[in-house]
């Protein structure tokens, strides 16, 4: 069911600190910053050649991430995202073998203006792995 690994996501205090680290003491090439109000935070995405890595810095308070990073105050890895050709049929097939997908259930646009959902962590071995819906 899933495709590539389109990115792996990094929640981080310091949105601009981060991108620094990235661009200069790694060499990569780092995105222009991205709010995204409808998931409460900021992002940027760091070309690996083979992937991406997205860099969260929380957008206010009620963030998610303003929660991870209260536990997490240094940062860490948030989620991994994995491509799938048809997200309704993916939840489907996924709620039909027990997993919990977050929120109402219903795709969101995201950072690449495709949908995207989240499935609960618990269910994935502690990841919290998001699907973006793309063609494989």
């Amino acid at each position: 069911m899933i495709g590539r690994l389109n990115h792996i996501a990094i929640a981080v205090p310091d949105l601009q600190k981060a991108m620094g680290k990235y661009r200069d003491m790694l060499g990569a090439s780092v995105s222009a910053p991205q709010a995204l109000p409808e998931h409460g935070v900021t992002v940027v995405f760091v070309d690996t050649g083979n992937t991406k890595v997205e860099l969260l810095e929380p957008l206010g308070a009620a963030s998610p991430v303003a929660g991870f990073l209260a536990k997490n105050p240094d940062g860490g890895m948030h989620h991994v995202c994995f491509e799938v050709p048809d997200i309704a049929g993916a939840v489907r097939h996924l709620v039909a073998g027990g997993a919990r997908v977050l929120g109402d259930g219903k795709p969101k646009t995201g950072a690449h203006g495709l949908p995207v959902l989240f499935l609960h962590p618990k269910d994935f071995d502690g990841v919290l792995i998001e699907l973006e819906e793309r063609a494989v």
